[in-house]
């Protein structure tokens, strides 16, 4: 799962606090990118949370329609089985138009 491999949350970058230094960094410049990183980690987040439960639902979809589906050809069907059967059937059904 995303939350055992994130070491970060929104809440973290938020209250982090950094110790100051003579010739550091402008505060207001840091603030103003970390509330730019929060903005987008909380985006980021939200649109993982979602594709997560869209794909589990399609995960559903996917096995709710395989069961349903019959299996495509009784045991000991061959492909020139069906093929044989499937001219037989086109000459029943169309006769002589098909040759013409």
């Amino acid at each position: 799962m995303l939350s055992d491999k994130v070491k970060l949350t929104a809440k973290d970058i938020l209250e982090k606090e950094f110790k100051t230094a003579v010739r550091g960094y402008k505060q207001e410049e840091v603030d103003k990118f970390l509330d730019l990183i929060i903005k987008d980690y909380g985006t980021f987040h939200q649109e993982i949370e979602e594709l997560q439960q869209e794909n589990l639902r399609l995960r559903k979809q996917l096995e709710e329609a395989t069961k349903r589906q019959p299996v495509a050809q009784p045991a000991g069907t061959t492909n020139f089985d069906i093929l044989k059967r499937l001219s037989n059937l086109e000459k029943h059904v169309f006769g002589s138009k098909l040759y013409d």
